[in-house]
């Protein structure tokens, strides 16, 4: 059976994450939907990762499988007319080896947190943006991320929840810098753990808001305790932007 691989942008706001569940839609269940009057019979659609409800993607990465060959802009142009009127859109599909696994084969990923970061609430991007009001401080939330940028066990960063086996992952970059009124933060690593980004995000705000010091960030990553760690930021600010590969990929 020929297999696809997707990239997907879609706005998380109002659907409960990529996976399908029974409580409400999910961007998965949208994308089996349109693959299904597409060819006549459901198909799977395996996604890189599981964002959460609310939680937005510029770059989404899945793989299905179909029963023939379709021409990969045929497929492409008849989901996008499938998935309509929900805030999905398949941006590229690509005939890929069958060997390849959007979520197995992933070789990083990246997510971007988006902060407004003035005293104007936002009209346009309510669902898009964390708005806080008060000026924060980027210096000191660049020096406090510094610390978690590394192998560490990031026990005080996961959700309670979480279901990986290992609480330790390697995070390859944090960068914290203001763009206009916002500030982003964009971390990369291979894998992450359940609302780890939203955690460390809650927590560098902690310190932008003169809560904590940078120091405290480091003190509470060494604790392996989610109690020791900051608030869950908000789901609407968070994006995943890239799921990189292997050029063999």
């Amino acid at each position: 059976m020929p297999r696809y691989k997707l990239t997907i942008e879609y706005d998380g706001t109002g659907l409960v994450g990529w996976q399908r569940q029974a409580k409400g839609l999910s961007v998965q269940e949208i994308l089996e939907t349109a693959v299904e009057r597409l060819c006549g019979k459901h198909v799977t659609v395996h996604g890189a990762g599981r964002t959460d409800a609310g939680v937005h993607a510029l770059a989404q990465t899945a793989h299905l499988d179909l029963a023939r060959d379709r021409p990969p802009d045929v497929i492409r142009n008849a989901l996008n007319q499938h998935v309509k009127p929900h805030a999905v859109a398949v941006l590229a599909v690509e005939r890929v080896a069958e060997t390849f696994n959007a979520r197995r084969s992933a070789r990083g990923r990246v997510y971007r947190y988006r902060m407004l970061n003035r005293r104007s609430p936002p009209a346009l991007e309510r669902s898009r943006v964390w708005h806080i009001g008060p000026v924060l401080d980027l210096a000191a939330m660049q020096a406090a991320s510094r610390a978690l940028i590394g192998k560490h066990d990031f026990t005080t960063f996961r959700d309670t929840q979480c279901q990986a086996k290992s609480p330790v992952k390697t995070l390859d970059a944090l960068d914290v810098a203001r763009a206009g009124d916002e500030i982003w933060i964009e971390a990369r690593a291979r894998s992450f753990l359940h609302h780890q980004v939203r955690n460390m995000v809650g927590t560098l705000k902690l310190v932008g808001a003169g809560k904590w010091e940078p120091a405290n960030v480091k003190r509470a990553l060494d604790a392996r305790d989610r109690r020791a760690g900051g608030p869950t930021a908000p789901p609407q600010g968070l994006y995943l932007i890239e799921v990189a590969y292997a050029d063999a990929d």
